[in-house]
């Protein structure tokens, strides 16, 4: 049973005899489920799924979540282990209570965020693939975000989705068209520890007001995939890109070249959903 490795788990890091008082499920998640459990040592949140049908995921996701935090730039859950036996995979952290939205919640994200950013390496990429929502996310090192963006990104999507019958020829060739271009459309930058999968369900504001992100997808990438991720459904509230572009100014233009940061986001949609979101691919690619 998962709670008896919970509660393994969390003796092993207290150091403490731990009681189960409840645990509850928690909704949200389209992959995995989640519980809070509330024991004698605090309250944790526990993920669960398939071992089989995810391999790896949550470690995967541990280390992402561990790669932003050793920046000391913006709040993440705290770990407090995984692990995989037969199919059951299972991810526990810390409980974070949830507060309320300001205006200064908003001015101190994008700050946060902009920090995050500066952190850079010398390629783009990552020393390990990992996952964006179900589906594989390869991060194979390039030298160029050109190459990577192309190769590891939409051309990997657009393959994925040529195997499963799920986009057309003619937006195939759009997209052949598109890559042509890309080396004109973005401009240069250092790499950037990006988030990955920044959309509005992947933060939370703690019970000080404070910004967490949550469920990564980290790389090191071009900057502006994380503020068209952040703007695909809805976007944030506007003090937060004005309190970016104060800490770190994106080059002019940027939000015009958000579309096609989202071709990526937009193609994984495609290879989960199918449906209206090729339509949205095709929108962006149309003048090519």
């Amino acid at each position: 049973m998962w709670i008896d490795k919970v509660k393994s788990m969390i003796s092993e890091v207290t150091k403490e005899n731990v009681d189960i008082k409840s645990y509850s499920a928690v909704g949200g998640g389209s992959i995995n489920d989640t519980c809070k459990v509330e024991t004698s040592c605090g309250d944790y949140f526990v993920k669960l799924n398939s071992a089989n049908m995810y391999p790896q995921m949550f470690e995967k996701e541990a280390l992402g979540i561990e790669l932003l935090e050793s920046t000391n730039e913006i709040d993440v859950p705290e770990i407090i282990g995984y692990s995989e036996e037969g199919d059951q995979a299972l991810l526990l952290m810390k409980y974070i209570i949830s507060g309320s939205v300001s205006n200064e919640f908003w001015d101190e994200f994008g700050y946060r965020l902009a920090l995050l950013h500066k952190h850079t390496s010398d390629y783009f990429g990552l020393d390990h693939n990992n996952y964006i929502g179900s589906l594989n996310q390869i991060n194979r090192k390039h030298d160029s975000w050109t190459d990577f963006f192309i190769n590891e990104r939409l051309g990997y999507q657009v393959k994925l989705a040529r195997n499963k019958g799920g986009i057309d020829g003619g937006t195939v060739k759009a997209f052949d068209r598109f890559y042509k271009e890309v080396d004109n459309i973005f401009p240069e930058e250092d790499s950037a520890l990006l988030h990955g999968d920044l959309w509005s369900g992947n933060f939370m504001v703690n019970s000080r007001g404070k910004p967490v992100i949550i469920d990564p997808a980290v790389y090191y990438g071009h900057r502006e995939m994380d503020m068209g991720m952040s703007k695909l459904f809805g976007g944030f509230d506007t003090l937060f890109y004005q309190s970016y572009n104060r800490t770190f100014p994106l080059e002019k233009g940027w939000e015009d070249r958000l579309q096609y940061c989202n071709l990526y986001p937009l193609m994984v949609h495609v290879n989960l959903f199918g449906g209206g979101y090729l339509r949205s691919v095709k929108d962006v690619l149309r003048k090519f």
